[in-house]
């Protein structure tokens, strides 16, 4: 991402869209802050991180409010979700898009911020990062914070570097959205849904076997997708891979697709505490089992 004078300390925010925490997270949130610290990255912290019941910390005007608190704060540079779960698309309609159009932060998070993510990209044309910050202090924690400092402060490759294999075809072009399945088709039919022509389109999941996969490329063969995108990035289907189902995801996907639409498999996005970080909104092309942005 953009590069900094390592002089000066970098102020960015965490903020919880969608499910709230636990407040059992405490500590590894404030983990994670002095984590942060120590790579010269200062952390705000939302007033909605953690959930009042039953996941919710607040209502979606209440968490868009704040969250646009965060975008208008000019000192903030990159915004950090670290939630998943279920309710981040119910920010959406109190977004203010033109302000987000405006203001220098970045938005990075995963899973269902899918939905957050692809609507600014819809409705301004502004990159955001499908990543979960939070990867910094888990099992991979020390090569997550290698490759993070170098890309993060550094403006290197590192995190955003993807390798994977061609499954059909051999190479593809265009600007990458997408993001979780599930969560990218909350989108459909509203006007946060992107124009999917000519776009490379990413999915990845962390639960759900066959039947729920079929019932999701079914809907996205509904709106039209697989005739309109240039190329289909697979990730890593968490739960299909780990119990071995079969057809697996590439056999499924196949079906859907058009034999002259490139299809790249990646083991290197999705859910996983290794994970590597994808902008999406950005120009992408792969090709030679490469993924560059």
């Amino acid at each position: 991402m953009r590069s900094i004078n390592r002089e000066n300390k970098r102020n960015t925010t965490l903020v919880a869209c969608s499910n709230g925490l636990s407040v059992e997270k405490t500590l590894e949130i404030q983990l994670l802050r002095d984590t942060l610290k120590k790579l010269d990255i200062c952390t705000k912290t939302s007033k909605y991180i953690f959930e009042k019941q039953q996941g919710i910390s607040g209502t979606g005007k209440e968490k868009a409010e704040n969250l646009m608190e965060f975008f208008c704060d000019k000192k903030i540079e990159d915004i950090f979700d670290i939630s998943g779960g279920d309710l981040a698309n119910e920010l959406l309609p109190y977004l203010d898009f033109e302000k987000i159009k405006d203001s220098k932060a970045t938005f990075w998070g995963y899973s269902d911020l899918t939905t957050i993510i692809n609507a600014i990209y819809t409705k301004t044309g502004k990159e955001s990062v499908l990543y979960q910050i939070r990867n910094l202090i888990y099992d991979y924690g020390k090569k997550q914070k290698e490759e993070f400092s170098q890309s993060f402060l550094y403006n290197k490759s590192d995190l955003f570097s993807v390798r994977g294999q061609f499954v059909q075809g051999e190479k593809m072009q265009g600007i990458l959205v997408g993001g979780n399945i599930r969560c990218f088709l909350k989108l459909a039919g509203t006007e946060f849904f992107p124009d999917m022509k000519d776009k490379v389109l990413l999915l990845e999941a962390r639960s759900g076997k066959v039947p729920q996969m079929i019932t999701y490329l079914s809907h996205l063969k509904m709106l039209g997708v697989f005739e309109k995108i240039s190329g289909l990035v697979l990730g890593t289907f968490t739960q299909m891979e780990q119990e071995k189902c079969k057809p697996d995801m590439i056999k499924i996907v196949l079906d859907y697709v058009k034999e002259s639409t490139p299809v790249f498999k990646t083991d290197q996005i999705g859910h996983g505490t290794d994970s590597k970080a994808v902008v999406i909104g950005r120009e992408v092309l792969i090709s030679r089992n490469l993924f560059l942005q």
